[in-house]
């Protein structure tokens, strides 16, 4: 009797081929191939979706990712760049038939540089660790996201993170002045410069954002500032939302650039002060954070001024900090918003959209009034100053179509940014969450003109396909579903 012997798959025979040719040129444990080992990096923050990876690399070195990039491209094989994983827009998430290129390993701080006020780092840095190694010279790196004890230097700029300070400390575009990438020929590149302006154009603000499109990133120069020599904080509550909303404009319009300015809905407060206890009034209907930053004296008289704005606009209690605990205390609620949302739902599904300070009132309103129709509650947390909305919608996924109705309620809140002037993110990305909602924003024209600067950078098309910029055959199957706002019916996404 002849015994047959099973036919291995065409994606076995693929991830064969693929991991044969990468162990060639890296040690065996920056290859994982085994299910049971590419589990973990089957989604990234956006856990609604997940793939597992056809092989994932850990490499140590640079040299290691240019061999990693020329297989990948000689071979015809999809790669998925990725940090901590901590992106909430499933920009990370793997492809069936793909590598996942890891830089966790990269995470060297190389040098720090009291003098330049520089810091030149891995992408595998930590955020927060990059602040911490500045410490000792009076320095520290401004943008802060709320992950930033996990998330790590080249997430950050592939997403453009920003955090609770960037009002007046700027995005991670702001604060990062050279990029060392390589291409997926292989090549390395270095963007801007640690001069005041780099030679030829501005490459380095295209490539930051670009969600690992365009290369992949081995180092990067940011800039560091001085710690204030102090800093407080006002909490003020509102006894309706829209008069918070109103007075986010106001300090804005008295010409004070706060250090932070945050909004807390009721829903949110509610949620994160039996978690953190940071003194927030829970009978508010919202309530802003409001930071000063600088010398006493200019520390004092921000306060003052924004108090008295804040009285003019309606506040309700305002309290202001009187120690660095207290102002600590005060942000670990806004820090710790997204966690306390699994202490009253099996689920959240955080949005992020942008919209002009002037309309906080009215998407506000709008968001409220969607809840009611999609039968989520809906917690609102965001950077009021610069008008960056973190709606937080709390849903089952155990429960019939509340994953579906989630989706739902978050795209027609992205729809209502792009409405009243706005924008379908503001520093979390497209990845694949929102790719439809790029049809919406964009014109064929200007998608158009997104993907060609993708070929140039990436003509074989292999570098995070399918992320970020929609094809025009997909905008045009999605206009045909798509009506007016208030009827909107947003395909779902596929689960990969």
């Amino acid at each position: 009797m002849t015994t047959r012997l099973p036919v291995p798959s065409p994606h076995a025979a693929r991830q064969h081929d693929v991991v044969a040719a990468l162990r060639a040129l890296l040690p065996p444990r920056c290859v994982l191939f085994d299910a049971e080992d590419t589990r973990p990096y089957e989604c990234d923050g956006l856990a609604a979706y997940r793939q597992l990876p056809m092989v994932v690399t850990l490499p140590d070195t640079e040299e290691q990712v240019v061999a990693i990039l020329k297989t990948c491209r000689d071979l015809k094989v999809p790669l998925v760049p990725r940090g901590a994983g901590t992106g909430l827009s499933g920009g990370a998430l793997p492809i069936a038939d793909g590598v996942v290129l890891s830089t966790a390993r990269l995470n060297k701080i190389v040098r720090v540089n009291a003098y330049s006020r520089t810091a030149v780092v891995q992408p595998g840095v930590r955020n927060l660790a990059i602040s911490d190694a500045a410490a000792e010279h009076g320095l520290y790196y401004a943008p802060d996201p709320s992950s930033q004890i996990a998330c790590t230097i080249g997430g950050n700029v592939a997403e453009n993170s920003g955090g609770v300070h960037c009002l007046k400390y700027g995005l991670t575009v702001h604060n990062v002045l050279r990029v060392r990438m390589i291409t997926i020929e292989g090549d390395v590149v270095e963007l801007g410069s640690e001069a005041l302006d780099g030679p030829g154009l501005d490459l380095l603000a295209v490539f930051i954002g670009s969600e690992g499109m365009l290369g992949i990133v081995t180092e990067v120069t940011v800039k560091l500032v001085p710690k204030a020599q102090t800093a407080r904080v006002i909490l003020a509550s509102f006894n309706d939302i829209v008069t918070g909303g109103n007075a986010v404009a106001n300090v804005i319009a008295a010409g004070i650039i706060p250090a932070g300015l945050e909004m807390m809905d009721q829903t949110s407060v509610r949620m994160v002060e039996p978690f953190v206890k940071a003194g927030y009034d829970t009978d508010a209907a919202a309530i802003l954070l409001c930071e000063a930053d600088g010398t006493r004296e200019e520390v004092d008289d921000e306060v003052a001024r924004m108090t008295a704005v804040l009285e003019c606009a309606g506040a309700s209690a305002i309290t202001v900090s009187q120690s660095e605990a207290e102002r600590l205390k005060f942000w670990s609620g806004r820090k710790n918003a997204f966690p306390a949302a699994g202490r009253i739902s099996p689920d959240y599904y955080c949005m992020d959209g942008t919209i002009p300070r002037k309309r906080l009132a009215q998407v506000l309103t709008g968001i409220e009034q969607m809840g009611i129709k999609y039968g989520l509650r809906c917690a609102n947390v965001f950077h009021a100053g610069d008008g960056n909305l973190h709606p937080l919608i709390l849903f089952d996924a155990n429960l019939p179509d509340e994953l579906g109705r989630a989706e739902a309620f978050g795209a027609e809140i992205l729809a209502l940014c792009v409405e009243v002037g706005g924008t379908i993110t503001g520093e979390h990305g497209v990845g694949v969450e929102k790719i439809n909602s790029m049809c919406v924003q964009f014109s064929a024209q200007e998608l158009a003109a997104f993907i060609a600067v993708k070929g140039a950078f990436d003509p074989v098309f292999l570098l995070n396909p399918d992320k970020a910029i929609p094809t025009l055959n997909r905008c045009a199957e999605f206009g045909k579903m798509r009506v007016t706002r208030g009827q909107l019916k947003f395909a779902h996404l596929s689960r990969f």
